[in-house]
């Protein structure tokens, strides 16, 4: 293996007995085996499969974990597919690969680096901090910062995708589990070797740990230039010696675009399925459990959704949530969450659902022959001399324009539904949701809403939250008074990123700014929530998350939708109760059979 960029090069020589064959394989997977191993090798039509011999067993080393999946997301009401992703989860092998995930783990929430990767300029020699690939015209990529030596990556690749969407959405670094492990109960009392009371000790032990051995040349009183010399052969051994029942996720990160629409759990679940097929890290013993320390499962809870239990806190506060891969080990998991005192007040469950929009409006919103009249006068007088002359050539001289809006409209919309307003631009949508809001009076008729009517309105350039210098997620939890309601409105808008948490409103694409307005109104905990020119400038996919998020927290709280939409493609995705088209004074609503497609409007 070489020195640098050892990942994703390397090589092992396998002596046969006839002939020694020399395998192109990553560094990532050599340097787990050893000199004089014993292992197999089978050739098929695919290549050389390799394998190794673990207490009797046969684990497969080459060729990499990897599978299809295609992860639909479906209606929430109706359960029929509304758009769905193809997606190859591979174990990351390539230069590359490694370089998109340098990319991405500038995303994660717990990154403590401002540069991620560190690249070697091969002209000068020099080496270069930076997230992407520096200005260098063959720069290589050393090493992602803040990973260990015996990391490995799951990586999770867009099948079809449009040239605009990047290749790589997301990874899970795996690691041997930590060396050590203490619990902090709630009074601030630790326990130390917390794991080892609960499960078997040679389930994380001997873990990777080079730190041990560093410290015993120091107390052998070994010279600096003698440490350093060994400094490499320390990494070896300390890769040598792991060999653990249990593996930890240290890092799932999924692009920002890419956010709530499941991939996060479809990374965990891959994960767990390399980790008992390969046994990654090492390949070695059989594994029971998976765990990870995560502080941002209080936040977000796809790891529980996977089926993660959460058991303790580090001594540092960090919550620690384990997945079984075994019976023995369900067992374990179990019994402790029904005889420690302390989780068995918690279940397992970290994770408390803190948003709740306000309780369903008590009764519908009725338009009564409600009828908008307008009328505006249009002459020549005080304009420059030459566009009067223009207008004048085209007989406009003074016009009185007159158009009903409106005119005897009725409509109805009962507690709960999502109402799609549909029409030409000019047709009096925006006119009608400013009727229904509040923000204008019909001449005419009458507009009946429910005594406990919340409306959050969103018509851009008229009715839209005021964003100052905060950050995004302050913004939030001003308004929701819950920082886990704050993050909770962002994810479900689509903003489901610590980096835009933090950003301010103004450091935003339109595109996240429209996002933040959708996250901001659902902060008023609205029951009414009318949006004029909805996901209008997010691209296709972008706005068919955005929609399902919004119809999916509309349909579980019974919050009263009301959307200008004008795609198809949106429509089908919010698959609304009523359609409503607006033209000519006129209102036709059409009443949507459960599931039916919205493509003809």
């Amino acid at each position: 293996m070489p020195r640098y960029s050892f990942r994703w090069r390397g090589f092992v020589d396998v002596d046969t007995g006839r002939e020694t064959l020399r395998l192109a394989i990553p560094g990532s997977f050599v340097q787990w085996l050893r000199d004089g191993e014993e292992v197999i090798l089978v050739e098929g039509n695919g290549g050389i499969e390799l394998y190794r011999i673990w207490d009797g067993e046969r684990v497969p080393v080459w060729p990499p974990f990897q599978k299809l999946v295609e992860l639909q997301k479906k209606d929430p009401s109706t359960g029929e597919p509304l758009y769905s992703y193809r997606i190859a989860v591979q174990e990351a092998t390539t230069e590359e690969e490694f370089e998109k995930i340098a990319e991405l783990e500038q995303y994660h929430y717990a990154s403590k680096k401002e540069t991620v990767a560190l690249w070697v300029c091969p002209e000068t020699g020099e080496f270069i901090e930076s997230n992407v690939r520096p200005d260098c015209p063959n720069a290589k990529l050393v090493e992602i910062k803040g990973s260990l030596p015996v990391s490995r990556f799951l990586v999770l690749k867009l099948v079809d995708r449009q040239p605009y969407e990047p290749e790589i959405v997301g990874y899970v670094r795996i690691d041997p589990p930590i060396p050590l492990m203490h619990r902090r109960l709630p009074d601030g009392t630790v326990i130390k070797n917390i794991r080892e009371r609960v499960f078997p000790y040679e389930w994380f032990h001997p873990t990777y740990w080079p730190e041990r051995l560093i410290r015993e040349l120091i107390r052998q009183n070994a010279s600096y230039y003698e440490r350093r010399k060994a400094f490499q052969e320390i990494w070896r051994k300390a890769v040598e010696i792991c060999n653990t029942a249990a593996a930890r996720i240290s890092r799932v990160v999924i692009h920002p675009d890419y956010r709530g629409d499941g991939l996060g759990m479809l990374a965990v679940r891959s994960a767990i399925e390399w980790v008992s097929s390969r046994r990654a890290p090492e390949m070695k013993k059989r594994k029971h459990l998976v765990e990870t320390i995560a502080q941002m499962a209080r936040y977000n809870p796809f790891f529980e959704r996977v089926g993660f239990k959460y058991l303790w806190d580090t001594k540092s506060g960090r919550p620690v949530l384990y997945y079984p891969l075994t019976e023995e080990a369900r067992r374990i998991i179990e019994n402790f969450l029904k005889t420690d005192p302390i989780a068995r007040e918690h279940g397992g469950k970290l994770y408390r659902e803190a948003y709740r929009p306000a309780d369903p409006i008590s009764g519908p919103i009725v338009l009564d022959g409600v009828t908008k009249f307008y009328e505006n006068v249009l002459d020549v007088e005080g304009l420059p001399e030459e566009i009067q002359r223009v207008l004048l050539a085209f007989g406009v001289d003074r016009r009185r324009v007159q158009k009903y809006v409106l005119r005897g409209a009725e409509l109805r919309i009962d507690p709960g539904e999502i109402v799609a307003v549909v029409g030409a631009s000019g047709a009096g949508k925006t006119t009608l949701l400013r009727i229904i809001s509040g923000l204008e009076a019909p001449d005419e008729g009458a507009v009946y809403l429910p005594e406990n009517a919340r409306i959050s309105t969103l018509i851009p350039w008229e009715s839209e939250p005021e964003f100052g210098d905060e950050p995004i997620l302050q913004h939030m939890y001003e308004k929701l008074g819950d920082i886990v309601a704050a993050i909770e409105v962002l994810n479900l808008s689509g903003l489901g990123d610590a980096v835009y948490y933090r950003a301010r409103f103004s450091d935003l694409s339109t595109g996240q700014k429209e996002r933040a307005k959708i996250a901001s109104a659902l902060a008023d905990r609205p029951n009414i929530l009318i949006i004029d020119e909805f996901a209008a400038h997010l691209d296709s996919l972008t706005a068919k998350r955005v929609a399902r998020k919004i119809t999916q927290i509309a349909r579980r709280y019974g919050m009263t939708l009301i959307l200008v939409v004008h795609r198809p493609d949106v429509l089908n995705v919010i698959r609304p109760d009523k359609i409503v088209y607006v033209g000519y004074g006129g209102l036709l609503v059409k009443e949507q059979g459960e599931g039916e497609d919205a493509q003809g409007v």
